[in-house]
Parts: structure tokens; C-alpha cells; sequence
């Protein structure tokens, strides 16, 4: 891969989401905008029928099953419709309407998707740290889980109030929404009946949603459920029982290909744990900033921070935004700053962003 079609210059990018892609695979994707592979037609112009584009997506599909060693008896999908589609797509697919589901509410996105998946099952919040504004994952201790739920949910780590599973609970079907943190470390594709990432934080561009369920929890789909959203009929179209996200689908073939070239996903989890441990160690190490979340339970990915007078916010970011770093605000539900680090943020910008900080706390704190 190449960057000679790139300005010399980027930004420092710490958005949630749509956020930072590599510059390899931007660079790459404009080098074939307008030819892919002499074919005289740019990708998102094909047919997704075409031999073409048939082979950039099982070449794509095979990556990603290299990266986390996906076993054969998992269907991996390629679909429409982000994360929160699946909030109605899982129950739909797996339960019946007199199932229950646990839950683990620890943030926003848990949130939603127990208010969506209520519309279709019984829903038990097993835990939740609502009560301390999110700002921990409930001890597993605490959990009050049901006898007979048909599933356990829980999202991997919540992109808004900043925190993350380090380990999994074991359950005979755990779902996960992964959509932050997905790609960004080794994880045991076994011990999850069924995995589904939104694709614009780690995997590409928005408009595409990876999915991995166990081949077993396929097929059972309520008559409800249009049929673009059954698991089984678009694991049986390989994906393309409706026209798919195909750009989409190419962009993310290119960062699986990036990842692999990097280190995979061990390479991914080493320099995201340095970035996270230097910008979290400069946070500690101040009486200006501060990090709400508990230490054990902080993210890697989205480190939300604040400074010690809100008054200075527009300040900080308007100089942050003169010095080339952009998307620092916080989610407006919780106001500060988050810094998102994902994988194709540089260590680099982290370096920057610490700099900054340190520079206007010694002139404003």
C-alpha cells in the first residue's frame, strides 16, 4: 500500500464514530476509485454478483476469519443496518416472544438494546450501574441472573461512558455487541453464541454490520422477521440475499488485510494498550483532568476525561482544534472530552494530544 495520493498532513482524529481508518487502506482504495485491478470499474460500481466482487468478499470474509480463528461451525455475515439493527435482529432470530433474556445494562448502548429487545421477549437487567452514571461494570458477584434465559447480552465496551469487559462471562449463549472494540484484541470466538459490530470504529466505513453466530442458532427465525434480518437466509446467500453494503464490504477487506500486516490482532491489543496506558497516565497524574471511570473497567478504546472547571471546555477544544486535533468533545448525554484511540489512531496523535494537555493545564489550571 502506498500513500502518494494522500495529503502530506492528516489530522489528529479521536472521533467515536465514523472514525480514523488507516492511511494505508485510504490510500489504496483511492489508488483504485476509479480502476480496481484493471477491471475499468471502481468497486462501488460492480455488480455484487460479479466474479469480481464475489472474490473481494470471500477474500474478505477469510481474513477476518484468520484474525480470530473463527471456527467452521460459525457463519460470519455481512449485512445493512448498524449495530442497533441487531437490537431487534438477535431476538428476532433467537428467541420466541415468552423467551427471557439477561442483560448487562452498563451504558447507553446496553440501554437501547434492552428497550428494543423488550418489544419482542421477556427482558431481565441482570446489572446494571445506572445508578452511578456507568462509570463501572457491575462485579459478576452481583448479578442476578435468570434461571432459564435463552441468552446473556452484553456490549463489549460502551463507545459513550468508556467502559470495557477485560474478561467474559461464561454463559451457553452470550451475545455481544463488540461494534467499539471489535479487531482491537485476541478474543476466544467460542466461548460467544453470536457476535455483531457495527463496522465504522475499527472494521471500515458506516453502513456495514459484521456478525458471527454459531451455525446451531441459525434457522429458527420468527415469521416476523423480514428477511433481509434472518441469519439463516442471508448465511445461505452468503451474505447477499439483498444487495449488500459492497464498498463497505471492500473497505473492510482492506483493514483485515492491515490488521494482518500489523501485527494482527496481539500486534492491535499491544499498541492500544500503550496508547490507552499513556494517555490514562496523564489524566491520573494531573489535578486538572479527571477519568470517571473505574480504573479496573476502563477502556481501551474511548477514554472519556473532564477538565477541573467545565467553564474551560470551548477553550481547550478550540486550541486543540488549532493544533490539528479534532473530535474531541465529549457525547452531549455526558459533556468533557473523549478521546476514541482506535487502532488506526498513532501513537503519534496520542503523543500529541498528552502534549497539548499538559501545555494547557500549565497555562490555564
Amino acid at each position: 500500500m502506498t500513500g502518494a495520493l494522500l495529503p502530506m498532513a492528516r489530522t489528529h482524529n479521536f472521533s467515536a464514530g465514523p472514525a480514523a481508518l488507516p492511511s494505508e487502506v485510504l490510500a489504496q482504495a483511492a489508488e483504485e476509485m476509479l480502476d480496481f485491478q484493471g477491471s475499468g470499474m471502481s468497486v462501488m460500481e460492480m455488480s455484487h454478483r460479479s466474479k469480481i466482487f464475489v472474490d473481494i468478499a470471500a477474500t474478505a470474509e477469510q481474513d477476518l476469519r484468520d484474525l480470530f480463528a473463527i471456527p467452521d461451525d460459525y457463519h460470519v455475515l455481512f449485512l445493512q443496518g448498524g449495530a442497533t439493527g441487531q437490537f431487534a435482529s438477535v431476538p428476532m432470530n433467537l428467541t420466541c416472544s415468552d423467551d427471557t433474556v439477561d442483560f448487562v445494562d452498563t451504558g447507553s448502548w446496553s440501554n437501547k438494546a434492552i428497550k428494543e429487545a423488550g418489544k419482542y421477549c421477556n427482558v431481565n437487567v441482570a446489572a446494571s450501574s445506572s445508578d452511578t452514571n456507568y462509570d463501572h461494570i457491575p462485579s459478576l458477584s452481583s448479578w442476578q441472573l435468570s434461571d432459564d434465559a435463552r441468552l446473556l447480552h452484553v456490549c463489549s465496551n460502551e463507545t459513550i461512558g468508556g467502559v470495557q469487559f477485560k474478561e467474559f462471562p461464561q454463559h451457553k449463549t452470550l451475545v455481544a455487541d463488540m461494534s467499539s472494540d471489535i479487531l482491537s484484541r485476541p478474543i476466544n470466538i467460542d466461548d460467544f453464541g453470536l457476535i455483531y459490530a457495527g463496522a465504522q470504529k475499527n472494521i471500515g466505513p458506516a453502513g456495514l454490520t459484521v456478525i458471527i453466530v454459531r451455525k446451531d442458532l441459525c434457522g429458527n427465525a420468527r415469521s416476523i422477521t423480514p428477511t433481509f434480518l434472518d441469519y439463516a437466509v442471508q448465511a445461505d446467500a452468503d451474505s447477499m440475499s439483498n444487495t449488500p453494503p459492497t464498498y463497505s464490504w471492500y473497505l473492510a477487506g482492506l483493514v483485515f488485510r492491515w490488521v494482518k500486516a500489523n501485527g494482527g490482532l496481539a500486534g492491535m491489543a499491544a499498541q492500544n494498550q500503550a496508547k490507552a496506558d499513556l494517555l490514562y497516565n496523564a489524566i491520573d497524574a494531573s489535578n486538572f483532568y479527571s477519568a470517571p471511570v473505574a480504573p479496573a473497567d476502563r477502556s481501551v478504546m474511548n477514554v472519556p476525561f473532564t477538565l477541573a472547571d467545565a467553564a474551560l471546555d470551548a477553550d481547550f477544544l478550540a486550541q486543540a482544534e488549532a493544533r490539528g486535533m479534532f473530535n474531541l468533545k465529549g457525547h452531549r448525554s455526558v459533556g468533557g472530552m473523549r478521546a476514541s484511540i482506535y487502532n488506526a489512531v498513532s501513537m503519534e496523535s496520542v503523543q500529541t494530544l498528552v502534549t497539548f494537555m499538559s501545555e494547557f493545564e500549565n497555562e490555564r489550571g
